[in-house]
């Protein structure tokens, strides 16, 4: 005997599966999830207790799962939700816990053989700037710009922790300054500088430098011949910031000689 197949409770049209071909109503017969009462697909209440149908309502138990397999299927399920939450949860704090920076290698010379890096976070605000500034100068005269722009943040930080800044440490500053192209900022120094201490070198030489990175070749011109008119008072002066930069001041005097032809 064959059996005709359901109709479908919204259209009328004979369908299987579980929704009606033509218009797309569902197929499947739902219970009460208060009295366990069979429920047309499209009621919206129990016929039976009232309930509302369109929450709570159940389908049939699939056929052939005993409640040991359907136990079996919910930790499942649950222990892979937990472990997506805990990948996500993972994933979340790796993207935004910031990266700190490494002060104990801050400080280390590059090369084989440097030996356990200092940790300048337990040196004095000076001791920390000066590190600093010597470690930027070398990556700078080998070219390492990633390491320039690492460590002059945290240069600048440390100068602006000091308690005083003489002239050496003014000039240091300017110079950090002008490896990251602020020549505002390495200016205002030069002028700091030359207010406490007028004729000082570091003063012309930061102006010097900073006009040629911004090509204001007459600034230059004017810093040069500034530059060369108090260079031996100066020079017999005996600063101890002179003889720690000579190389530097030799080079701009040579620079600066050049610009008089």
């Amino acid at each position: 005997m064959t059996t005709s197949p359901p109709l479908c409770p919204a259209c009328g049209t004979p369908g299987a599966g579980n929704f009606c071909s033509a218009c797309g109503a569902s197929l499947v017969q739902r219970r009460c999830a208060g009295c366990r009462a069979d429920l047309a697909p499209q009621a919206r209440f129990c016929h039976r207790c009232g309930r509302p149908a369109g929450r709570g309502a159940t389908l049939p138990a699939p056929a052939g799962l005993s409640p040991r397999d359907r136990t079996a299927w919910i930790v499942a399920g649950g222990l892979c939700v937990l472990l997506i939450a805990l990948i996500v949860a993972k994933v979340i704090r790796g993207a935004t816990a910031p990266a700190a920076p490494e002060m104990a290698n801050a400080g280390a010379e590059s090369g084989a053989g440097a030996g356990r890096p200092p940790d300048i976070s337990q040196m004095t605000p000076r001791e920390r700037f000066d590190r600093l500034f010597n470690r930027i100068m070398q990556a700078s005269e080998q070219g390492d710009t990633a390491q320039v722009l690492r460590f002059t943040p945290m240069a600048l930080g440390a100068y602006a922790q000091l308690d005083s800044a003489d002239a050496d440490a003014r000039y240091h500053a300017a110079m950090l300054r002008l490896q990251v192209g602020d020549a505002a900022g390495a200016l205002a120094l030069a002028d700091t500088i030359l207010a406490q201490a007028p004729g000082h070198l570091f003063g012309y030489l930061i102006r010097g430098t900073a006009d040629r990175q911004t090509n204001d070749t007459a600034g230059f011109r004017q810093a040069a011949r500034d530059f060369r008119s108090h260079y031996d008072a100066e020079m017999r002066s005996g600063r101890p910031e002179y003889g720690e930069h000579q190389p530097a001041l030799d080079d701009f005097n040579q620079r600066a000689q050049q610009a008089e032809r």
